[in-house]
């Protein structure tokens, strides 16, 4: 048996949040492949089911963020399983919007999530870091992950989350590569960058206008030889 943890806060007012990208992406995995209802249990909502030969329970810890271990714990002991059977899906500001990377083990970079299952299990399991991007400055960091995903991040996280659901048989089987790829695949039309290909070409020099191009130029004055006039421009100017 494989346990999958979503993380999240719960709660209506946290429902939108980048920090809820992993309830969001346990919700998705559930609905895709016909998990059990939603129950109650290690103080986490919990449903069960399968991803290719592998019984998984997918669970979305009700302790709010900072004590996600309990939940996690309580349920790896309760069916006396190892840490690296444990999967955690969760988001990761250090990655941009969009991107996912998969890794066994590592820090909790700042993740109070992350940080308290390693309190409780220790840190030997794998980690679905799910990218929602850095707001620049670290101030703005913790109102960054509480706020709401916009109308414009939902063009790429409907579509982020029905790739984790569509490929969460990779992960059960233990191809997180093929699993990486797959989301990249998925994205790619979503996430594009801005490259050298993609930007706009420079703005080529500005035409002269058809009028002035069409304007005849303006013939040179001529100066009179000779007469009173003559002899006092060279007076003038000092010409001989």
């Amino acid at each position: 048996m494989l346990l999958f943890a979503g993380l999240g806060n719960p709660g209506a007012k946290y429902a939108e949040n980048r920090h809820n990208v992993g309830f969001m992406a346990a919700d998705a995995i559930a609905r895709r492949h016909s998990f059990s209802p939603w129950s109650k249990k290690f103080q986490a909502e919990v449903a069960e089911g399968k991803l290719g030969a592998e019984r998984v329970l997918l669970i979305k810890p009700q302790t709010f963020m900072n004590l996600s271990g309990q939940a996690v714990g309580e349920a790896l002991r309760f069916y006396k399983l190892e840490p690296s059977a444990v999967t955690v899906l969760y988001d990761e500001i250090e990655l941009a919007a969009g991107k996912v990377r998969v890794k066994t083990g590592g820090g909790s970079a700042g993740h109070n999530g992350i940080r308290s299952i390693d309190q409780h299990i220790g840190g030997n399991y794998r980690r679905v870091r799910i990218g929602v991007g850095h707001p620049g400055v670290r101030e703005m960091v913790h109102g960054h992950v509480l706020g709401d995903f916009s109308k414009y991040d939902r063009d790429w996280l409907d579509a982020l989350l029905d790739a984790i659901a569509d490929n969460a048989r990779m992960l059960a089987e233990g191809d997180d590569n093929g699993f990486m790829n797959k989301i990249t695949l998925a994205l790619r039309d979503k996430l594009q960058p801005i490259g050298e290909g993609d930007r706009p070409p420079a703005k080529a020099p500005r035409a002269q206008s058809h009028i002035r191009q069409a304007r005849t130029p303006k013939p040179a004055i001529k100066l009179p030889e000779t007469g009173p006039m003559a002899s006092m421009l060279k007076k003038l100017f000092g010409k001989d």
